[in-house]
């Protein structure tokens, strides 16, 4: 009973962690070196929709993004101003 709880939970953890990681790759063949600031647009916008888990699951991206790619561009200034904009969008509307 235990085992098949836990075995269960680890192919949770799997299936999340493939999601993300395709995610990050769809990401990074779409956008490139501007995949991690789509990632952050996309959390900011989940964020000011308020969808916890949408904001959740594209910050991991975005990790991910940072992981799977050392060549992707990650200014702070302009995930701020990303940020920024998606919340003044999401209030506007």
């Amino acid at each position: 009973m235990i085992f098949r709880a836990i075995s269960d939970w680890i192919d949770k953890r799997r299936q999340i962690r493939l999601r993300l990681q395709h995610d990050a790759r769809s990401l990074l063949q779409s956008h490139g070196t501007h995949a991690y600031y789509e990632a952050q647009r996309r959390a900011a916008r989940a964020r000011a929709g308020h969808d916890r888990p949408g904001f959740w699951h594209w910050a991991k991206v975005a990790s991910e993004v940072a992981r799977l790619s050392p060549d992707v561009e990650m200014d702070l200034k302009t995930v701020q101003a990303i940020a920024d904009a998606e919340t003044g969008k999401h209030r506007e509307s």
